[in-house]
């Protein structure tokens, strides 16, 4: 059986939608995290060497780091259908945005959540400049598109979604100039599998979809 170790508040929430949007049988184990200090328990960090989420295990297989689980459960358990061919016309941008997602995006986040951690006045103007380029970019592309990768819902929105809404909501970052990122979330936020996900993976918690 499939299992979804899933950390409360953490990227693990993608791979738990992965899997309600496939439909596929899983066992989901939920974490909390530690009162004191918000990190992962000592019984999470135990399941990988790296300590942190998302991790899956299947037998005797031990998988992180999102885009790679993302990679395996579609290919192993979905067929392949949440990523387009090579031959699609949307088989680039889907790739693009996949890796996007963990590639730029977070990175960005990350330094910036921390810089006042490392003791900076301010977070680094290129981190600045790189983010309103990040963002202006998501916002060209649900303009244009319904989905990242295209036409269809693909494994680029499974990663995509983390940055959008809850690793958002420790930026406290307003959407209110990105009207074409709104009324996606909110086509996210109907979708049946992505409902599921929510109640199983944050139960009493509202995704941040506006």
């Amino acid at each position: 059986m499939l299992t979804v170790h899933h950390l409360r508040t953490s990227q693990s929430e993608r791979i738990v939608w992965l899997c309600e949007e496939l439909g596929i049988d899983y066992d989901l184990k939920l974490y909390d995290r530690r009162s004191d200090n918000r990190m992962a328990p000592d019984q999470y960090k135990a399941l990988h060497p790296m300590g942190i989420a998302p991790v899956i295990t299947e037998g005797d297989l031990v998988l992180g780091e999102s885009a790679a689980i993302c990679d395996y459960i579609n290919a192993r358990h979905g067929g392949g259908r949440l990523a387009p061919s090579k031959d699609s016309a949307d088989f680039a941008d889907h790739l693009f945005w996949f890796h996007f997602a963990n590639g730029s995006m977070m990175p960005i986040s990350y330094i910036e959540l921390s810089a006042p951690m490392m003791g900076a006045d301010s977070v680094p103007a290129f981190i600045s400049d790189r983010k309103a380029r990040a963002w202006s970019m998501i916002e060209q592309r649900l303009s244009d598109a319904p989905f990242f990768g295209g036409e269809a819902l693909t494994t680029a929105d499974i990663m995509m979604i983390w940055s959008l809404t809850t690793g958002r909501a420790f930026r406290q970052f307003s959407l209110d100039d990105y009207p074409a990122t709104r009324a996606y979330l909110q086509r996210i936020g109907e979708r049946p599998a992505y409902r599921s996900a929510r109640e199983k993976a944050e139960p009493g918690v509202e995704p941040m979809l506006s």
